[in-house]
């Protein structure tokens, strides 16, 4: 199950993509498919482990291009192990809203994306979180929950603040609110056969892809899509030096 639009995020063969907060390595699978180097990093050790394991049985069942690679790392998204402008692309999907210093983590994006370079981040969409929130404490409010919800101008602004420039953005997986909401309505920890039933037609969407679920997905992810992703750009360096240029010209006048 796929967030981010590659073709959006622009990745292509042979750019080093960082996939922060991996998870279990759904974003940073399909990267490396497409022919990237990609580095995965999560603080967690089981998250860790079993993305490097299907990384390398991708590899070993010849799914990625030649000239692909990968790694997979244990780190701290406020304190990221790379140098300055050193990466083409990076995607933090359904992480920062985990993190409660989220500006420090955006500003490490910005750091080590090379000036021109790319970033995606998607966290959970204002309205199905709060409707979330509003049905169970017991959703968010654990160690490593959610710790806060984001709206769409929010977040724009905070990545503006950390030297980023947002442009596209859209909303991804309207099939998955009404899942949550049913989950948080009877009890996150419940083994409710409703809840049960709607998983099945969950893993039945991911696994067969039905021309049905894609055009309904299409259809509302505007109104509730669950996740909300947005795409930022870091300033070339032409951009960047032309600006001090410009003030410099305008005081002359």
């Amino acid at each position: 199950m796929l967030t981010v639009d590659y073709d959006l995020l622009d990745l292509r063969p042979g750019m080093t993509v960082l996939d922060l907060g991996c998870g279990e390595g759904r974003h940073a699978f399909e990267a490396y498919r497409r022919g990237a180097h990609v580095v995965a990093v999560d603080w967690g050790v089981p998250e860790v482990a079993t993305t490097k394991e299907w990384l390398g049985a991708i590899a070993a069942a010849g799914e990625a291009p030649a000239g692909a690679r990968f790694e997979v790392l244990r780190g701290d998204l406020r304190h990221l192990p790379f140098p300055d402008a050193s990466v083409d692309r990076v995607m933090a999907s359904e992480v920062l809203e985990h993190i409660p210093d989220d500006g420090t983590a955006m500003a490490e994006i910005a750091r080590v994306l090379k000036p021109g370079g790319r970033a995606v981040v998607t966290v959970p969409r204002y309205g199905p979180e709060r409707i979330c929130w509003a049905l169970s404490d017991a959703y968010h409010a654990n160690e490593g929950g959610h710790v806060r919800i984001y709206r769409g101008d929010v977040l724009r602004a905070r990545l503006a603040v950390a030297g980023l420039v947002p442009g596209r953005q859209h909303h991804a997986h309207a099939l998955h609110a009404p899942f949550w909401w049913l989950k948080c309505a009877v009890g996150v920890d419940r083994d409710a056969a409703v809840v049960r039933a709607y998983h099945r037609l969950l893993v039945w969407d991911l696994t067969r892809r039905p021309l049905l679920t894609r055009v309904a997905e299409k259809v509302f992810d505007p109104l509730f899509g669950k996740s909300l992703v947005v795409y930022a750009d870091k300033p070339a360096v032409a951009q960047a030096a032309a600006a001090p240029a410009r003030e410099k010209t305008a005081a002359a006048r």
